[in-house]
C-alpha cells in the first residue's frame, strides 16, 4: 500500500472596528479601510441591506453613494439590494439565488466585495452566498443589532434554514471585517434591543464570572438603553467571542460548542414558534432552563441559579412560555436535542454550568430532570410576576 499526505494551514485575520455614523463623510473609517488594502483592477463593492434599516434609515443608500463617489480604490454598483430581516431572510432560498445572481449580472469577482447590513440573520444570508460565489467573495459585515454586533456578526458561521432546520446550509468563512456602528442600535425597538443581551449574559456565565457581575449590576441601565454601557457590553462581548474563535477548534470540527450553551432548546423554539420568537429571547430562556438542569443535578447552587433567573427577568426577559415547557417525554421541544446533535455530529456534547463563569461539558441530560427544571422556571417566572407586577 502506498499513498501521499498533505498537511497545511490557513491563516484567518480580520478587525471588528467600533464607531459611529460610518457613512458621514467626516468618517474615514471605511476609507481608510480601502485605501490600507492591496487593490486590485476593477474592484467592486456590492450591498445587500436589510428592509428593517432601510426603512428606518431613508436615506441610507444615498449617504453610501455619496460616500463612495469620491473613493478611488473600489467601485459602487448602485443597484443595491434590499431583503427581509430577521429568519425569513434564511428561510427563503429564492433571496440566497438574487445574490448569485447579482454576482453573476454585475462580474463581482473574487477581488471584490459584497457588503451586508443588517441583523444576523441578513448577514447569514449573505455570508452564506459570498462564501460559495467563485468559492468565496470578499465579505463585509455591518451589523444593525445588538444581537449581531456583540455575537453572530462578528464570527466565522454563515448559513440558512433549509428543510425546516435550522442552518442546515451553510459554512465556515470569516468576513474580511466587520464594522458596529452604534447609530443603528438607536432605531431598534425595545424587544429587538434587549434580545441581543442574552448572548452577552450566555458568554459571561461559561467564560467571565466578572463580566456577568458587571451585567447584573447594570440591568436598569441597560434596560433603559444607556449608550456608554451599551457600547460596553457589545465590545467586551465581541471580545470574549474572539477569544474563544481563536481557540483550538474555530471552525466545529469537534462535537462541542461551546458557546452554544442553551441553545439547544432555543433552536427548536425558535422553529417551533414559527420564528415569531426572537433568537435572543429564545436564547434567554434556553439560558434559564439549562442554568436550572444545572442545579438540579448539582453542579450549580441555588444562590447562582436565583441570580441567573433574577438577571434575566430584571432585563424584562420572559424566562418560558408554552413552547419551551417540558410537561412529558413526548413535549416537542425535547426533539431539539436530537436535532442539535445531529447538526453537531458525534455524540451529545451540552454545556452546563459548575459556577457563574465556569461551564462543563456533558453528553446527556435526563428527560426527568428537565421536566423538573422547566417546571422549577415556570414557577419561578411566577412568582416574580406576583412579586413584581411592573415586570415586563
Amino acid at each position: 500500500m502506498s499513498y501521499l499526505q498533505q498537511s497545511f494551514s490557513v491563516k484567518f485575520e480580520y478587525k471588528i472596528y467600533f464607531t459611529s455614523a460610518l457613512f458621514n463623510l467626516s468618517n474615514m473609517t471605511l476609507s481608510n479601510f480601502f485605501k490600507e488594502r492591496k487593490t486590485e483592477s476593477g474592484q467592486k463593492i456590492y450591498f445587500v441591506i436589510d428592509q428593517g434599516v432601510y426603512l428606518a434609515h431613508p436615506d441610507l443608500s444615498n449617504e453610501i453613494a455619496a460616500y463612495f463617489e469620491p473613493l478611488q480604490e473600489v467601485k459602487l454598483i448602485p443597484d443595491m439590494l434590499i431583503v427581509p430581516g430577521g429568519e425569513a431572510s434564511k428561510n427563503d432560498t429564492s433571496l440566497f439565488d438574487k445574490i448569485v445572481e447579482a454576482v453573476d449580472k454585475h462580474s463581482i469577482d473574487r477581488h471584490s466585495y459584497i457588503v451586508a447590513i443588517g441583523g444576523g440573520a441578513v448577514l447569514d444570508l449573505v455570508g452564506y452566498a459570498a462564501a460559495v460565489s467563485h468559492r468565496g467573495i470578499k465579505h463585509i459585515r455591518i451589523p444593525t443589532t445588538v444581537l449581531s454586533q456583540n455575537d453572530s456578526g462578528i464570527g466565522v458561521k454563515n448559513g440558512i434554514n433549509y428543510k425546516g432546520k435550522k442552518n442546515f446550509l451553510g459554512t465556515f468563512a470569516p468576513p474580511t471585517a466587520v464594522f458596529n456602528d452604534d447609530q443603528f442600535l438607536r432605531t431598534l425597538n425595545d424587544r429587538d434591543y434587549r434580545s441581543g443581551i442574552s448572548e452577552a449574559i450566555k458568554v459571561a456565565l461559561i467564560k467571565d464570572v466578572t463580566f456577568f457581575n458587571w451585567i447584573e449590576a447594570n440591568t436598569e441601565a441597560l434596560k433603559n438603553r444607556d449608550q456608554v454601557n451599551m457600547n460596553y457590553l457589545i465590545k467586551h462581548c465581541a471580545k470574549l467571542h474572539l477569544d474563544h474563535i481563536a481557540g483550538d477548534d474555530p471552525f466545529e470540527t469537534g462535537s462541542a460548542r461551546p458557546l452554544d450553551f442553551g441553545h439547544w432548546s432555543a433552536h427548536k423554539q425558535e422553529q417551533l414558534s414559527n420564528f415569531s420568537i426572537l433568537h435572543g429571547e429564545a436564547v434567554a430562556m434556553g439560558i434559564a432552563l439549562d442554568s436550572t438542569y444545572s442545579f438540579l443535578t448539582g453542579l450549580l447552587s441555588e444562590d447562582e441559579l436565583q441570580r441567573i433567573l433574577k438577571t434575566l427577568t430584571n432585563l424584562g426577559f420572559e424566562i418560558t412560555d408554552p413552547i419551551i415547557n417540558i410537561e412529558d417525554e413526548q413535549s416537542p421541544i425535547l426533539k431539539g436535542l436530537e436535532e442539535f446533535q445531529e447538526h453537531l455530529g458525534g455524540k451529545l456534547t451540552i454545556t452546563l454550568l459548575t459556577a457563574l463563569g465556569t461551564g462543563k461539558e456533558v453528553h446527556e441530560m435526563n428527560h426527568q430532570l428537565l421536566i423538573k427544571a422547566s417546571k422549577y422556571v415556570h414557577d419561578f417566572a411566577k412568582n416574580n410576576l406576583i412579586l413584581n407586577p411592573g415586570n415586563n
